[in-house]
């Protein structure tokens, strides 16, 4: 059998954790089997456990998928020549929520509670989406608002955390919505 090289494996590894949360948000982490998960991947069962090592490794790396997706939509509109202002970076994030996204992250949260590796991974990410959106309002306040660099960072701080608790409300919302509308059909 050839080896797999470094390129493949981590294509693999994406394969793998994109039917993961896929099966997550229909099933629930708890829920979801492995034999599930194979079934989703197209994969053999060997295929999964060669690059992760249980269901939890699993649930970690779906987390990851999830928020970094997050963190990527941010981190495009924080380097854009004219960032966009609070309100509209907001209203932009809650229009590229995903559902599918939102039922795995608010899993994830809820996990996050009683398993100290899932809490790490959401908080690290979590501060990463902080970090990013304190990026993109003080650029804005810079660019846009012409203030001071130092000016802009420091008042920056207390309008990112609102519209990262915003943005965190509506994916909650978007994940209760989304559960409900699909088991009334």
């Amino acid at each position: 059998m050839p080896r797999l090289t470094d390129a493949r494996k981590e294509l693999r590894r994406a394969q793998i954790a994109d039917a993961a949360v896929r099966c997550f948000s229909r099933n629930g982490l708890e829920r979801t089997s492995i034999a599930e998960i194979t079934a989703e991947s197209g994969l053999s069962a060997g295929s999964i456990y060669t690059h992760y090592r249980n269901k939890a490794d699993l649930v970690r790396a779906a987390t990851r998928v999830v928020l970094a997706r997050h963190a990527e939509v941010l981190g495009e509109y924080a380097a854009a020549d004219t960032p966009p202002d609070p309100d509209e970076l907001l209203a932009r994030l809650v229009a590229a929520i995903d559902p599918v996204a939102a039922r795995v992250g608010v899993q994830t949260w809820g996990e996050a509670t009683t398993d100290p590796a899932i809490r790490e991974v959401v908080a690290d990410m979590t501060e990463r989406m902080r970090a990013m959106l304190h990026d993109c309002v003080t650029a804005w306040l810079v660019k846009v608002g012409h203030h001071e660099p130092a000016g802009a960072r420091e008042h920056a701080a207390p309008i990112a955390h609102r519209v990262l608790s915003l943005y965190l409300a509506e994916l909650l919302h978007t994940a209760l919505r989304s559960t409900t509308e699909e088991t009334v059909s």
